[in-house]
């Protein structure tokens, strides 16, 4: 889905940069990388950081001379910046620029994500060639990212919109929830165990254990929470009668 959507680096200083930011891009199916005029381009020193799955994207990064010539054929143009307020104002946060950018890919359209040099950013004469801002929030005390970091969040947003269905991350065997009966029997359990540790009165058990019950009703029991309630149920009341035993051999 992220096929036809390109990161632009601009005068990237560092290539160890520019290879994590191709990793980056790999983790979230993104293929197109545009390089304009890097200060120094050491593939050497890139493909380190790009690993093993993102050299092709390093090997086949597309080198402009200016931004104008990268931007050329993009029908959409977003700049990254730091900075807000001014030429700035008015700027996109990732989670509301990446349902727009999705929903322009699908459009057919050719998206390109700007990203400027590491130390000063994109300047104003060259967000002026950008149709949207992006910035991404940070707390005030420490508001700069590395390019990498700054490009799989944006990446990131973008690839989570693009899915056919949202992605549900898998929960470990017997993540389920409980039934009726299953619960109905934790219950029972719960009972017994606590009446044997003489914490429900054992003049009405069933009274006392309404709190306890209701508390659990707030629960969203799962099965493998069933069984380690179950377990240790079962745990504290071998060791009452075991207690019980050694009572009964004093006496």
């Amino acid at each position: 889905m992220l096929q036809d959507l390109s990161i632009v680096l601009f005068r990237t200083k560092y290539p160890e940069n520019i290879g994590s930011t191709a990793r980056a891009m790999k983790n979230m199916d993104c293929s197109s990388l545009i390089l304009v005029t890097p200060p120094i381009w050491n593939m050497e020193k890139a493909m380190p950081l790009a690993t093993a799955k993102a050299h092709e994207l390093v090997d086949n990064a597309k080198i402009c001379p200016d931004l104008s010539t990268a931007l050329a054929g993009h029908t959409k143009i977003y700049g990254t910046t730091a900075r807000t307020g001014g030429w700035r104002k008015g700027a996109l946060t990732p989670a509301s620029a990446a349902p727009r950018i999705v929903e322009q890919l699908r459009a057919g359209e050719k998206v390109a994500i700007v990203f400027g040099p590491e130390d000063k950013g994109l300047t104003n004469d060259e967000i002026k060639l950008c149709s949207q801002l992006i910035n991404i929030p940070t707390s005030e005390e420490s508001s700069s990212l590395n390019l990498s970091q700054a490009a799989l969040i944006l990446l990131y947003e973008c690839f989570k919109h693009s899915l056919e269905n949202p992605f549900v991350p898998a929960g470990p065997p017997g993540e389920r929830s409980t039934t009726f009966e299953e619960q109905e029997v934790l219950l029972a359990n719960l009972q017994e165990t606590l009446s044997e540790i003489d914490f429900l009165n054992e003049d009405n058990p069933e009274y006392w254990m309404l709190p306890v019950k209701r508390f659990m009703a707030k629960l969203d029991i799962k099965r493998n929470e069933f069984n380690l309630l179950m377990g240790i149920c079962r745990q504290v009341k071998m060791v009452v009668q075991k207690n019980k035993e050694i009572n009964l051999e004093k006496k």
